[in-house]
């Protein structure tokens, strides 16, 4: 067994993980504190590897416990990946997309893939059949654009989700509705093609937190894997340890 840490920006998960990668058990809150993982690891006997990926500061005290009871490894730039990184600033590459890269490539190995992952940034991330990670594109996600739209405007509201099919809004909040969901959509089908243009047979992997908002809306042939991000720890992890 696996432990598996991802810290984010908006969310914090801990995840057990089988030798296959499959996911055993998930959990997910605002902070993964010290003891949330000494329980954790306690309610789960048999766990022997760890994976940390963290984009904020947490205590040194959990590296230092990791370090003690497992095989560990905590992902940086410089780690080995089982994919070339040819993305040309890697010390500014998240490690959320470096481990999205690593699990969609798993699933479609030699295959040109695009893995979208949609969560606090939609991101857009490009790996050829030649098993290279060559970039992509980020933008924001779906509650930042609700959140930018009431913060730099004078009077539109701060809206959460709401399930809207009409594109045309009849009151402001469906039309910040219409506006926010049906330009992500656009957007993904949109990139989608331009990178189709050049990849012809290209697969197309979504994830992510907002997963659920968008899989039955975009009319486009994908395959919606959730968690891409914990799969993607697991398989570098076990291609280090």
């Amino acid at each position: 067994m696996n432990l598996i840490l991802d810290f984010g920006n908006t969310n914090q998960k801990i995840a057990l993980t089988d030798s296959s990668g499959t996911i055993k058990k998930i959990v997910n809150r605002k902070e993964i504190t010290l003891q949330v993982i000494k329980s954790f690891v306690d309610e789960n006997p048999g766990i022997e590897g760890c994976i940390l990926s963290s984009v904020t500061r947490h205590p040194s005290s959990i590296n230092s416990f990791l370090k003690k009871h497992f095989r560990f490894l905590e992902l940086t730039e410089s780690t080995p990946l089982p994919v070339i990184n040819r993305y040309r600033t890697p010390k500014e590459l998240g490690k959320d997309r470096l481990a999205a890269v690593a699990g969609g490539a798993s699933f479609f190995p030699c295959k040109d893939l695009l893995v979208i992952v949609a969560g606090t940034c939609i991101t857009y991330n490009l790996i050829t059949s030649g098993n290279e990670f060559l970039g992509g594109a980020i933008s924001p996600g779906l509650n930042m654009r609700f959140q930018a739209l009431h913060t730099f405007t004078g009077k539109l509201p701060l809206i959460t989700f709401k399930e809207f099919d009409n594109p045309v809004g009849a009151n402001t909040e469906q039309s910040i509705l219409s506006g926010v969901i049906n330009g992500i959509v656009s957007e993904m089908e949109g990139f989608t093609l331009l990178y189709k243009k050049k990849y012809p047979g290209l697969k197309i992997l979504l994830s992510g937190g907002d997963l659920k908002y968008f899989d039955n809306r975009l009319k486009i042939n994908i395959f919606a894997i959730p968690n891409i991000v914990l799969l993607g720890l697991h398989q570098i992890l076990t291609f280090n340890v």
